[in-house]
């Protein structure tokens, strides 16, 4: 018993201090990568402060979790660097009451951080590895109002449709017509626009009569999505 005492005793207050540097580079980061950049939405900025980005990447570039970079997350895929996640979040001009369909998981950050902002998220992965892992973390850390599936995210989810907002988070070259069909008349889909395999532009579409609008944002660099929406590139 007694050595168990000194093992607290040393190691308790250094884990409290790993817990607290996590913390720390959060807050660094919004301050730093966000903030600075022109995110303004201050419910944005608090989430990206709260919501523990280095649970989301590998155990082996934890480390890593809050610089301003994307960081592979296993299949070829990545995490989007935060401030990317942030500016697309923003780009939804989000109140709470939304329910959100968000197509490419991934780690399941993105996901994590628009649980936070609005009603409902579902969000489809194509990688049955990666939707695994994603749906099992987003539920032991208690993001409740997250609902997750593999499946091709070009078709979308239409059991749930409509939604109010829309988020794509690999490059398409033309905006899915399945997507735009299930997103409600004034919602908001926000996208990496152009070339899969080059730059895109980040773009807002509002959907409206007789066209939807087209808003650009900024030039992106995404992976490319894969599944159905390859048939047009043959």
């Amino acid at each position: 018993m007694r050595r168990l005492f000194v093992f607290l005793l040393f190691f308790l207050p250094a884990i409290g201090c790993i817990a607290q540097d996590w913390d720390r580079m959060r807050s660094e980061m919004v301050d730093a990568q966000i903030t600075a950049r022109g995110i303004h939405d201050i419910r944005v900025l608090d989430v990206m402060r709260t919501v523990p980005r280095h649970l989301f990447v590998p155990e082996d570039i934890r480390g890593r979790a809050y610089d301003d970079t994307p960081l592979p997350i296993g299949e070829g895929q990545t995490i989007s660097q935060p401030y990317i996640v942030a500016l697309m979040t923003e780009c939804l001009e989000l109140t709470g009451k939304e329910r959100v369909l968000e197509i490419g998981t991934g780690s399941g950050y993105q996901a994590a951080v628009l649980s936070r902002l609005v009603k409902e998220v579902f969000t489809i992965e194509i990688r049955p590895a990666l939707s695994r892992q994603a749906s099992g973390l987003l539920a032991a850390l208690g993001f409740r109002n997250v609902t997750a599936r593999c499946a091709d995210g070009y078709n979308g989810w239409s059991q749930q449709a409509p939604f109010d907002c829309i988020m794509i988070t690999a490059a398409v070259n033309h905006v899915p017509p399945p997507l735009l069909k299930q997103l409600k008349e004034g919602g908001r889909m926000v996208l990496p626009l152009g070339n899969p395999f080059s730059y895109q532009e980040l773009v807002v579409v509002t959907k409206a009569e007789p066209v939807p609008v087209v808003r650009h944002i900024t030039d992106v660099l995404f992976v490319p999505m894969t599944g159905k929406v390859l048939e047009g590139a043959r």
